[in-house]
C-alpha cells in the first residue's frame, strides 16, 4: 500500500497525504481526519523516510571513519560494524564519510547539509579541528577518543596511558631491564594522534617508575613496517628482551622478525600491548594483552549519540574504558643471556623525533 493509494480513497492529492503524514504544511482538520481513517482501515504504516520527515530528522548518524585510502585495523573494522548494528537496531541508518587528507570536503558536506542526525568521530587528534567545526554547527556528536583538555565534548576511550604503563609494570615484574614501545605510524604521531601520545606517556612514566631502559619507535600501521621495526630494534639494542605495543596491525611483523632471528617467544622474548582480541589469539603464543572491547565501544557510542540527539544541551559524558589484561602465553621471565652485562641508569630513547 502507498500514499496514491490513499489519496485515491480520501479524495485528496498525494500531495496532501504527504503533508499530512510529515507536518511540513497544515491541513485542514477534517481533510486529515479523512485520511487517517483510510490510513487506519488500510493498515498502512509510513515508511522510515516519512517517519523521518515527520519528526524533523533524518533518522541517519554519520561515522568519520580514517580516509578511504588507509586500511583499516581489525579494530577499527569491528567498530565500524558494531555502530552499524548498534543503529539497526535502534532504526537508524549510518552514512560512512572519510576525512582527511583530500576528504574534507566529505565531512565538510556531512556537517553543513544536514544529511544526518549526529556524527560518531574517529581517530581524534589532541588538536582536532572537525571537533570545532561540529560545535560550531551545534550538531550533536560523540568521539571515539578525545581532544587535549576539552571538556565540552562528549566521548568514549581506551584508557591507553593507563595500560600500557601496566604492561611495562608486569614487564618490569618478570625481569625484563630493556623494553620497547612500538607505536602507531610516524604519520599519526606526527598529527598528534591521541592513543599514540597517551601510549608514550603511560610508557615513560612505567619506565621512569621502575627504572628500566626504555626505547619507543614509531611503527607502520602493517605486517611488513612490524618486521622491519622489530629487526632495527633488535639490531640496535641486542640485549632488548620485550616489547609492548598498541599496533595491533604490526603484530605479525613482529612475529616474523623473532622467528626468522631465531628468538622462541617467551623463552627469549616477551611480547605485550593493548589489541583486539582476534589479533591477540592469533599471535603465537596468545599474546598477553588488553583486549579492546570494540563491540561494546560501538554500541555505548551510538547510545550515547541517540542521548546527544534527543538532549543536546545535557553536560557531556566521558566513558574511560581500562579492560583487564588478559594473561595468556607471550610473556615470561627475562631471558638472562639477553641481559645488559652492564648496570645502565634508567633513560629513555627515542628513534624518532617527537614531534
Amino acid at each position: 500500500m502507498n500514499i496514491g493509494e490513499i489519496a485515491r480513497r480520501a479524495g485528496v492529492s498525494r500531495s496532501t497525504v504527504s503533508y499530512a503524514l510529515s507536518g511540513k504544511r497544515p491541513v485542514a482538520p477534517a481533510t486529515r481526519k479523512r485520511i487517517q481513517d483510510v490510513i487506519d482501515e488500510l493498515g498502512y504504516r509510513p515508511n522510515a523516510t516519512a517517519r523521518a520527515l515527520k519528526e524533523g530528522r533524518t533518522r541517519t548518524i554519520g561515522l568519520v571513519i580514517p580516509p578511504a585510502g588507509n586500511r583499516l585495523t581489525h579494530m577499527q573494522l569491528d567498530f565500524v560494524g558494531s555502530v552499524v548494528d548498534a543503529a539497526a537496531r535502534a532504526d537508524l541508518d549510518v552514512l560512512l564519510s572519510p576525512s582527511g587528507g583530500d576528504h574534507d570536503r566529505s565531512f565538510e558536506r556531512l556537517v553543513s547539509e544536514s544529511r544526518v542526525d549526529g556524527v560518531i568521530l574517529m581517530e581524534i587528534r589532541l588538536q582536532d579541528a572537525r571537533v570545532g567545526r561540529l560545535q560550531q554547527a551545534r550538531l550533536p556528536f560523540v568521539g571515539i577518543g578525545h581532544t587535549a583538555g576539552d571538556q565540552q565534548m562528549c566521548w568514549i576511550d581506551i584508557d591507553y596511558a593507563g595500560l600500557i604503563q601496566h604492561t611495562v609494570r608486569h614487564l618490569a615484574d618478570l625481569g625484563h631491564r630493556t623494553v620497547a614501545l612500538v607505536n602507531r605510524s610516524p604519520e599519526l604521531v606526527a598529527a598528534g594522534y591521541g592513543p599514540a601520545h597517551r601510549a608514550r606517556e603511560g610508557f615513560d612514566a612505567a619506565i621512569a617508575e621502575r627504572s628500566l631502559q626504555g626505547v619507543e619507535v614509531p611503527c607502520g600501521d602493517d605486517a611488513r613496517s612490524g618486521q622491519e621495526c622489530l629487526e632495527t630494534l633488535l639490531h640496535a639494542h641486542p640485549d632488548l628482551t620485550a616489547v609492548t605495543t598498541i599496533n595491533e596491525a604490526a603484530l605479525p611483523g613482529i612475529q616474523r622478525a623473532l622467528d626468522d632471528a631465531g628468538l622462541a617467544v617467551p623463552h627469549d622474548f616477551s611480547v605485550t600491548g593493548v589489541a583486539a582480541l582476534p589479533w591477540a589469539e592469533d599471535f603465537r603464543p596468545p599474546l598477553t594483552a588488553a583486549d579492546v572491547p570494540a563491540l561494546d565501544m560501538g554500541d555505548k557510542a551510538v547510545s550515547l549519540l541517540i542521548e546527544r540527539i534527543a538532549a543536546p544541551h545535557t553536560p557531556p559524558r566521558h566513558i574511560l574504558l581500562a579492560p583487564p589484561i588478559s594473561l595468556r602465553s607471550s610473556t615470561g621471565a627475562a631471558s638472562a643471556h639477553r641481559q645488559a652485562r652492564t648496570a645502565v641508569p634508567a633513560r629513555r630513547t627515542a628513534t624518532a623525533s617527537r614531534d
